[in-house]
């Protein structure tokens, strides 16, 4: 038996309410850049103080030359614990800029070499189930089987199912077949790490989440899957001849079927999340003049443990000494 331990989510989710509280001031202005940019300064301020020796493994903004924390970036005081880092300041840009829901601020991280290194690979195809049905999945099995086995594992019929799909023409046979076996979609323009944490969540309506999106977003929900005991089957996808070319170059097995264990090497991970345009997974940022609160999903590899976090932030406070502007 052990006595408690520190749960190093807790103190990851202050980077991720920073962002938020710093990003949610561009809500619907259109400037993507720079709501990213306010994003990525003050998670890069709060990680300042947390006793780790982060290595960013998982850094967003390098597929569309985005504001980032950069791809071998250090983090933390390097007095803490050796930990490899995947972040998104803002996961869902175009969420953010438009004012639309499910836009979030997402920081994980695990034991130094156990998280997957993409690569140059930006795009992979993803299959992802909660607890229940990770053992009812096969990334190369048809949709509609899918569909049948993981309804059976749910206890559900084809027809009650909800899959998450992002809105991309190269979905367009995948939505066709999904119809055709009878379940039901949520179609959404961005956001597949909200997606795959939906699809874990037994609160949601979501069940499971299906096509290509991010590998960077892919390692970066894997390490909230992992913890709640999910699947999530991928496999590269590249949708550019430039990727393909580098992945070539590279000797990457394009058929090989990476699991959520490949994703990350081990159940010592943290993750942390807060909601910043608010939406079906997590509440957004909500400004009151002398403050604002966040809502966030904390989660321990370790014990299996998740938290729902609301914080109220005094601005009176917060000011006198805080580096990053928030009001």
């Amino acid at each position: 038996m052990e006595t408690p331990q520190r749960n190093l989510a807790l103190d990851l989710v202050r980077t991720t309410e920073a962002a938020a509280l710093a990003s949610a001031r561009w809500l619907g202005k259109g400037e993507k850049k720079a709501g990213d940019e306010a994003a990525v300064s003050a998670m890069r301020l709060s990680f300042k103080a947390l006793d780790l020796d982060g290595t960013v493994i998982i850094g967003e903004g390098e597929k569309d030359n985005a504001p980032m924390l950069y791809k071998g970036e250090k983090l933390g005081t390097a007095s803490g614990p050796k930990v490899d880092v995947a972040v998104d300041p803002v996961e869902g840009t175009n969420l953010l800029a438009y004012g639309r829901p499910n836009a979030i601020s997402v920081v994980g991280a695990a034991p130094s070499g156990s998280m997957f290194d993409p690569g140059p690979s930006y795009y992979m195809k993803k299959l992802v189930v909660g607890p229940e049905a990770k053992h009812a999945v096969d990334l190369d099995a048809p949709v509609g089987d899918n569909l049948k086995t993981i309804a059976a594992a749910l206890g559900k019929e084809v027809g009650d199912l909800v899959v998450f799909v992002l809105d991309k023409p190269r979905h367009e046979q995948l939505v066709a077949e999904i119809r055709k076996a009878g379940a039901r979609i949520q179609l959404h323009t961005d956001g597949d790490v909200a997606g795959a944490l939906m699809a874990v969540d037994p609160d949601s309506e979501v069940d499971v989440m299906m096509g290509t999106g991010g590998t960077p977003e892919g390692v970066l929900a894997a390490c909230a899957i992992r913890a709640l005991g999910g699947e999530m089957l991928c496999r590269l996808d590249p949708q550019k001849e430039n990727e393909k070319k580098a992945l070539a170059e590279s000797g990457v097995d394009l058929k090989r079927v990476l699991n959520v264990n490949a994703l990350v090497a081990n159940d010592d991970v943290f993750f942390a999340a807060t909601g910043i345009s608010g939406g079906a997974f997590l509440e957004g940022v909500k400004y009151t003049g002398k403050g604002a609160s966040t809502h966030s999903l904390v989660i321990r590899g370790k014990t299996g443990t998740s938290r729902y976090i609301e914080s109220r932030h005094n601005w009176d406070k917060l000011m006198r000494f805080s580096a990053v502007k928030y009001d």
